[in-house]
């Protein structure tokens, strides 16, 4: 079911941020691409994530966000799975932990691609009506 490896379902063209840009950088991202998880870098090095819910938990308004980086923000320490573990896996973490995107990364820790909910429900879906179109 759930057996084929995470590549075969990831987002390859992951949308990312440095450390050091502006919260206002994530705002604009988050709204203009309705996606909920972007992955901080350092060169290809994976180094945290921030979430649609990082800024609301924040508590400051949007006028503020050109005084804050996303260092200050992001979540360091993340969860990741490499691109040849299974959908099924991938679906367990989310399930246990209550999150919805995780970073696919490589032995290097560098970023590869993203994974989130809609990814797995996505695949669920079309392995059951494969002719429907989104």
């Amino acid at each position: 079911m759930m057996n084929e490896p995470i590549s075969k379902i990831m987002t390859r063209e992951v949308i990312t941020v440095k450390p050091e840009d502006k919260l206002t950088v994530v705002k604009d991202i988050l709204f203009s691409k309705r996606i909920h998880h972007i992955p901080v870098v350092s060169g290809k090095k994976l180094v945290g994530i921030v979430t649609s819910y990082d800024l609301v938990k924040l508590g400051k308004g949007h006028e503020e966000y050109d005084n804050i980086l996303v260092k200050e923000v992001m979540t360091p320490r993340i969860g990741t799975l490499g691109p040849n573990e299974k959908i099924g896996a991938a679906a367990e973490v989310f399930l246990e932990n209550l999150i919805h995107g995780l970073p696919i990364v490589n032995e290097a820790n560098e970023l590869l691609g993203i994974i989130t909910t809609h990814d797995v429900l996505k695949y669920e879906f079309l392995k059951e009506y494969p002719n429907h179109q989104f």
